[in-house]
């Protein structure tokens, strides 16, 4: 399995932290797809991540399927980046598992061409997730994590299935130079810290590690494991990061839960201890600042300038005081 240890340390001022895409919509105002949008579009609203004080973008597919575009399509793309100022130190999928009921096989061809995609945009990692598109009810709450979502099945023969095709995905990412991170995710193999280890470690593979988005799982509407111990399982693992952070207020009298966004320095996590931890176990990897609600970009930013501050206060990594 990919270890957090498998590149040198960069500098805290180097370090990539990449914008995530979540808050751009994949439609234009005119009700047209992303997907076939002007490249101006995309240029658009990466000026913006640039704005915002962005050096690194993830294109992540919710917004925009790089990897289903044509070359020319591509090509268009990759000058854009260029010419906002930006580069791509990693790709994010969004709901396309490869063990998905309906889409699995081709949610699986879709993930090999991310891969390919990746190496020829320069991307260092690859992110994928075994979580299926939101339910109903999911895409009517305010917050999707407060409804029900679709879950792995309880089957070993799928759990068998998932591991060999990510498995595969990790053959394919060695034989081009990248690295597959697996997103953690609730209600699905990587849906606990303990679980994530134990898929990743059956994956075995060199290039396989962890995306230990421990947000996906905080904000959750129920009892869930303590942040701190979720980092000291999953974060030896990790190859690239996910952050954000979330209010979480529990009533022990009602077992009530209530979670919802914060900016990463006031949230349940302590993403000071986190990232110590984690670069004194190896990670090396991008992160990748996320935010849902409000202004996204500019709660992002503020994410990124504090996750700064704190590099640079990391023994290893800063400044000696």
């Amino acid at each position: 399995m990919s270890k957090a240890g498998s590149h040198s340390t960069p500098g805290w001022e180097e370090w990539p932290i990449a914008a995530a895409m979540l808050q751009f919509a994949n439609t234009t105002p005119d009700g047209g797809s992303i997907q076939d949008a002007d490249p101006e579009v995309w240029a658009e609203a990466l000026r913006e991540v640039a704005g915002a004080g962005f050096e690194q973008v993830d294109p992540t597919d919710s917004w925009l399927r790089v990897a289903d575009l044509s070359p020319a399509r591509r090509d268009d793309f990759t000058r854009v980046v260029k010419e906002a100022g930006l580069t791509v130190p990693a790709l994010s999928t969004a709901r396309r598992s490869v063990i998905d009921p309906v889409h699995g096989a081709d949610n699986l061809a879709y993930s090999h061409r991310v891969v390919d995609t990746a190496a020829e945009l320069g991307a260092a990692v690859v992110s994928f997730g075994l979580f299926e598109a939101l339910a109903p009810a999911q895409r009517e709450a305010l917050w999707f994590w407060t409804a029900p979502g679709p879950r792995n099945p309880d089957d070993p023969e799928t759990w068998r299935l998932a591991v060999a095709r990510i498995r595969e995905l990790g053959e394919h990412a060695q034989s081009v130079g990248v690295d597959v991170s697996l997103e953690m995710y609730e209600d699905t193999y990587l849906g606990t810290a303990d679980d994530a280890v134990r898929f990743v470690r059956a994956v075995d593979h060199p290039r396989v590690g962890l995306n230990p988005d421990l947000g996906n799982l905080q904000r959750l509407h129920r009892p869930v494991e303590a942040a701190r111990v979720m980092v000291e399982k999953t974060l030896p693992y990790a190859n690239y990061w996910h952050v954000k952070n979330y209010f979480r207020a529990e009533d022990a009298s009602t077992g009530a839960v209530l979670t919802f966004p914060a900016p990463m320095e006031y949230g349940v996590i302590d993403y000071r201890h986190a990232l110590r931890y984690a670069v004194e176990h190896g990670f090396r990897g991008a992160f990748c600042v996320e935010h849902y609600g409000g202004d996204g970009l500019s709660v992002s930013a503020t994410n990124r300038a504090y996750l700064r501050r704190l590099l640079s206060q990391t023994p290893g990594v800063g400044p000696r005081p």
